[in-house]
């Protein structure tokens, strides 16, 4: 059931544009996503402008859509757990940028993928609402923001972008987004002309020495849903063999935790990997699953990550 409409969004909150317009896109086939980014944008909001009457209004109304949410899935462990929901939207973040990344790699330049490197860094975005990013978040959203960016104005300049992982600096992404058939967040009105890829958003460093590892996993229905009905079969992404990391042999000769004391944080510790594998299994990412298992269980045995 889709999400209430809102009245329009108040100038001043411009900047939480992207993530309310990707909660709706993503309300029907991933309303978890949707919720937390609803959440992320009534809490940015709410450190903008929550004084003046219509941002007031605008928050109040975003309220009662989280809260009708929260009522509509209360019974869905990724609502009620926190840990739960960072490694759901975590994991469907990582899976918008694989698909990306592997288009990039492969030559594939479309704007399916521009705009699945750019929600991509909107999703990680909204795991600062379960606390602060990780190095490596941190990282693939500088990186999504600006390959999207850079792939964008190439391909308006009618210049071939290079894959991968280049340097490449001062790019902008101040075109308005051409997205066919999009819904506006404004019930019934036409996206405004403000809605862009932000620029000033879009980092200038250069990424020649950042690692991102190549996509090689990433499953074939993607978020960002390419067209099934074209009848070409040539560029349909399919699931690459996956890699699946050895079980450390360590593992096999640890000795039992009976004098081992764990804390409570190790505990949760523990349980903040299994909730990621768990959630990892549910987008056939073994690899992942397998890596959080064993770093649980290395955990529980030795009493050490």
């Amino acid at each position: 059931m889709a999400a209430p409409a809102l009245p329009p969004l108040p100038p001043q909150l411009k900047s939480i544009q992207h993530h309310l317009r990707t909660a709706q896109e993503l309300d029907k086939r991933e309303p978890v996503v949707a919720y937390y980014c609803r959440l992320y944008a009534m809490q940015t909001g709410m450190k903008i402008d929550s004084k003046t009457p219509e941002c007031r209004k605008f928050l109040s109304k975003l309220m009662d859509q989280l809260e009708a949410m929260k009522k509509q899935f209360g019974d869905n462990e990724a609502i009620t757990q926190e840990i739960v929901g960072s490694a759901h939207v975590e994991n469907y973040a990582l899976k918008m940028f694989l698909y990306a990344d592997n288009e990039d790699r492969a030559g594939q330049f479309h704007k399916n993928m521009i705009k699945s490197f750019y929600t991509a860094s909107l999703l990680i975005d909204v795991l600062t609402v379960f606390g602060e990013l990780s190095e490596e978040n941190a990282q693939h959203r500088k990186y999504a923001r600006w390959k999207a960016a850079y792939i964008h104005n190439c391909l308006k300049n009618g210049e071939t972008p290079q894959p991968g992982p280049i340097g490449m600096e001062g790019e902008s992404f101040d075109a308005e987004r051409e997205e066919a058939g999009s819904s506006s967040v404004h019930s019934g009105t036409t996206p405004p002309s403000s809605s862009t890829y932000e620029a000033n958003n879009i980092p200038t460093s250069n990424y020649t020495g950042i690692h991102i590892p190549p996509g090689a996993h990433a499953p074939a229905n993607t978020p960002a849903e390419v067209p099934h009905n074209t009848g070409v079969t040539s560029n349909t992404i399919q699931p690459a063999p996956q890699n699946i990391p050895l079980v450390d042999p360590s593992l096999y000769s640890s000795q039992s935790a009976g004098e081992v004391r764990l804390t409570p944080e190790d505990f949760a510790r523990a349980q903040k990997y299994c909730k990621y594998a768990g959630s990892a299994l549910q987008y056939e990412d073994v690899s992942t699953a397998v890596q959080n298992l064993q770093k649980a269980l290395k955990l529980l045995i030795t009493g050490r990550e």
